[in-house]
C-alpha cells in the first residue's frame, strides 16, 4: 500500500482489523524490524489493525525534494495519519528515532492517541547531549568474538550477550533486517542525520509533550550505548501515565531473542489502554 503526500511517497504495511495501532521504525531502518518485533506479539490478539509505515527516505518510501528536516518527516506523518487512520482514536508505539517522531505525534494529537509505546527511544536528537553508558557485555567469549571474521564483527557492531545462540540470532537480524534497510535508506535521510539541527523538531518537545495522560510504556536498555537510558527515565514526569522499564541486559538492538518479555509489557500497556478507554466512554463523561 502506498499514501501519496505533499512531501513523500509513505508506503505501509496493514494487518488485522480493529483499533489503528501505529508503529513507527528507528531512523535508516524499515518497517520490517517493527513487524518482526511486534506481529508474533499482535497476531494472536483480535482487535487492533497494526500501521506499519517506512519512514519517508527509507524503506520503500520516497522523499520528495521538499522534505529537508525532521519537521517536514513530522509533517508527512501528520498528512499519513489524516489519510489512512483518519480521525479515529489510534494506538502510537515508536522505536529509536521513531520514538521521538511518536512523542512529536502525541504532543500534536494528544487527543487523538490513546495509548504511546517508546522503545529504546530517541529522548534527545543531538547524540553529542545524550548521557551515554559505556560498552560492556553482560556476558563475554572472547573467543569466540575472536573467531568472527573482520567483516562480521563490523556488521555485528558491539556484542552484548556472547553466547553462540545470541549471536546467530543477533546474525539473523543484522543481515536479514538492518544492512537491507540501511542499504535502502536514501541520502535525505544521511543528510538530515549528519546535522543535529535538522534531526531534531525545532518546536520544543520536551515542553509540549507534558501532561500526555493517555496509559504510556517506556521501555530503556540498560546497556544501550546508542541512545542511553537515563534520558528515557527523565520522560516519566512528562507523562502522568507512564509505566517505565529499564531492562538488564538489553541494547538498541533489543529485542534480539525471545519476545516474551516485551509480549507481556505489551500485554499489560493494552490493559490499561482498555481501561482508560472505557472510562472515557462511561456515561456522564
Amino acid at each position: 500500500m502506498q499514501c501519496e503526500l505533499p512531501n513523500a511517497t509513505i508506503r505501509y504495511e496493514v494487518h488485522g482489523e480493529g483499533q489503528p495501532v501505529l508503529l513507527l521504525h528507528g531512523w535508516t531502518m524499515d518497517r520490517r524490524l517493527e513487524i518482526a518485533d511486534y506481529e508474533p506479539i499482535f497476531a494472536s490478539r483480535n482487535g487492533y489493525r497494526r500501521i506499519y509505515p517506512d519512514l519517508p527516505g527509507m524503506g520503500q518510501s520516497e522523499a520528495r525534494p521538499g522534505l529537508k528536516n525532521q519537521d517536514d518527516v513530522l509533517e508527512a506523518l501528520l498528512g499519513f495519519i489524516d489519510e489512512v487512520i483518519g480521525p479515529e482514536r489510534f494506538l502510537l508505539a515508536g522505536t529509536s528515532l521513531g520514538g521521538y517522531l511518536a512523542r512529536a505525534i502525541a504532543a500534536k494529537r494528544r487527543d487523538q492517541v490513546a495509548g504511546l509505546l517508546l522503545k529504546v527511544p530517541a529522548v534527545i536528537a543531538d547524540t553529542a547531549r545524550r548521557d551515554l553508558p559505556p560498552f560492556e557485555p553482560v556476558v563475554r567469549d572472547d573467543a569466540l568474538i575472536a573467531s568472527l571474521d573482520v567483516a562480521e564483527r563490523e556488521a555485528l557492531g558491539d556484542v552484548l550477550v556472547q553466547p553462540p545462540g545470541y549471536i546467530a540470532a543477533l546474525r539473523s537480524k543484522v543481515h536479514e533486517r538492518v544492512q537491507p534497510a540501511i542499504a535502502a535508506t536514501r541520502p535525505i535521510a544521511h543528510e538530515i542525520r549528519a546535522d543535529p539541527a535538522r534531526y531534531a523538531v525545532s518546536f520544543d518537545l520536551a515542553a509540549a509533550e507534558k501532561g500526555f495522560s493517555a496509559p504510556t510504556l517506556i521501555v530503556a536498555g540498560r546497556q544501550d550505548t546508542t541512545v542511553g537510558y537515563r534520558d528515557a527515565m527523565g520522560l516519566v514526569e512528562s507523562y502522568p501515565h507512564a509505566s517505565l522499564a529499564v531492562l538488564d541486559g538489553a541494547d538498541h538492538k533489543w529485542p534480539v531473542v525471545r519476545l516474551t518479555l516485551l509480549e507481556a509489557l505489551v500485554e499489560n500497556w493494552l490493559a490499561r489502554i482498555v481501561l482508560a478507554e472505557n472510562a472515557l466512554a462511561a456515561p456522564g463523561r
